[in-house]
Order: C-alpha cells, then sequence, then structure tokens
C-alpha cells in the first residue's frame, strides 16, 4: 500500500528559511538581477516579516553564493554563473545517483509503488505548486531510501539552495513532459535492480533541470543588464 497522502504536506520552514526561499526564488526566476541591491524593509513588508529573519535569510544565500553583504552599503544579488547553476544542479544528481544506486540493490515493492504513485501524480496534475511538491516528494523518498545518514545530510544542503517553485518558474509543457519521462525512466531503473542505471538516469535528469534553470535566466535577459552599485 502506498504512503502517499491525499493532501500533500506542507514543508516546515522557520522565518529565515521562507524568507531564503522567496529571494532565492526571485532570483532564478530573474526577477533580481546579478549587482542589484536587495531592499530589507520592502523584503521584510512583502514577507510580513520583522528584518531580523531577513538579515538572517541574507547571510544564508550569502553562504551559497547567491548575495554578497557589504559592509555599510547593504545586501546585493551576487554574481552568479551560469556555470555556478549547471554545477549545483550536478552535484545534487551525482550524489542523488548514489542513494538511488543504493536503493536498486533491493527495492521494497512499497517504496517502488510510492515512487510510480507519485509520478502518475506529477503527470496528472495541472497546478505548478502541486509540481513543484510532488518533485520534492519524488527526490526526498529516494534519497531518504537510500542515503546514508551523511549523504542525506549534504543532499539536504543542496536541496535547500534550490527555488521552490521550479515548475512554476519553467512554466514550458514540454520541459514538464521531458521531466515526467525521466522520472519514469528512473523508477524504472530501480525497479530493474540496475543501480548503475538508475545513477545514470538522476544525473542526467539534474543535468537537464541546471541546463533549463540557465536557459529560462539566459531568456529573461539575466545576465544582460549591468550590475548596479
Amino acid at each position: 500500500m502506498t504512503h502517499v497522502p491525499a493532501t500533500l504536506p506542507q514543508r516546515r520552514l522557520t522565518l529565515k528559511q521562507e524568507a531564503a526561499n522567496y529571494i532565492r526564488d526571485l532570483i532564478f526566476s530573474g526577477q533580481l538581477r546579478p549587482g542589484q541591491k536587495l531592499d530589507q524593509d520592502a523584503l521584510a513588508d512583502t514577507l510580513g516579516l520583522s528584518r531580523l529573519p531577513v538579515r538572517e535569510a541574507l547571510i544564508m544565500l550569502e553562504a551559497e553564493g547567491m548575495v554578497n553583504n557589504v559592509a555599510r552599503r547593504g545586501a546585493f544579488v551576487g554574481e552568479i554563473e551560469s556555470d555556478d547553476i549547471v554545477d549545483h544542479f550536478h552535484m545534487y544528481g551525482v550524489l542523488s545517483g548514489i542513494a538511488a544506486q543504493r536503493v536498486a540493490q533491493d527495492p521494497p515493492a512499497e517504496l517502488l509503488e510510492e515512487l510510480r504513485t507519485l509520478s502518475q501524480r506529477m503527470r496528472a496534475a495541472t497546478e505548478s505548486s502541486e509540481h513543484d511538491q510532488l518533485n520534492y516528494l519524488f527526490h526526498r523518498t529516494i534519497n531518504r531510501a537510500g542515503g546514508s545518514r551523511r549523504l542525506k545530510s549534504v543532499l539536504r544542503i543542496l536541496s535547500d539552495n534550490m527555488p521552490t517553485h521550479f515548475f512554476d518558474i519553467n512554466a514550458e509543457w514540454q520541459f514538464r513532459g521531458q521531466a515526467f519521462d525521466e522520472h519514469d525512466s528512473i523508477v524504472e531503473a530501480i525497479a530493474a535492480g540496475d543501480g548503475a542505471a538508475a545513477a545514470a538516469a538522476l544525473a542526467s535528469h539534474f543535468a537537464h533541470v541546471g541546463e533549463q534553470a540557465v536557459c529560462t535566466l539566459r531568456n529573461v535577459g539575466f545576465w544582460d543588464r549591468p550590475a548596479e552599485s
């Protein structure tokens, strides 16, 4: 019997994480550009938060390379390069592939049913927010099932540094169809007990996701505008 809930669970976030996710999504959607100054008061007002969690979020984002905090000048969007984005998704895919390879050694029938149910629900969903939630659950399920404590810890860090509304930002149905097909390939490789194929499928999937993220930013002119001082 599948463990996929009828109502998708909401991720529990601290105020700092909520603010960081919001700012990160603005960057990945191209609404904020490299070098642009971040108005902490405006961000706090938009989110209905005090300045403290916004300030903490900017420190977190600086550690990710997404933001530069300059003394007496404020916070600015970092000089993010396309390779930064490609490498981030590639690292996640390779490491998640390790978890998938381990799961494929002896995949439980219940786990396979859960992954297939998530894939089917993604195909049937029409709302971007539901695609994002189901996608998160799909990959989390694999990582939890096959990851060691250390691997899961690193994957969690990489996952937290990704946009939370990726399917909303990347609305093309061609991209979504490719992502759904790749999810199916990952599940079938695990079901076949082919760990190498499962790892390769995950690495390839996230390589494509990283390319899509770069393509989206390039299309909105993310790297075309000069940095603001």
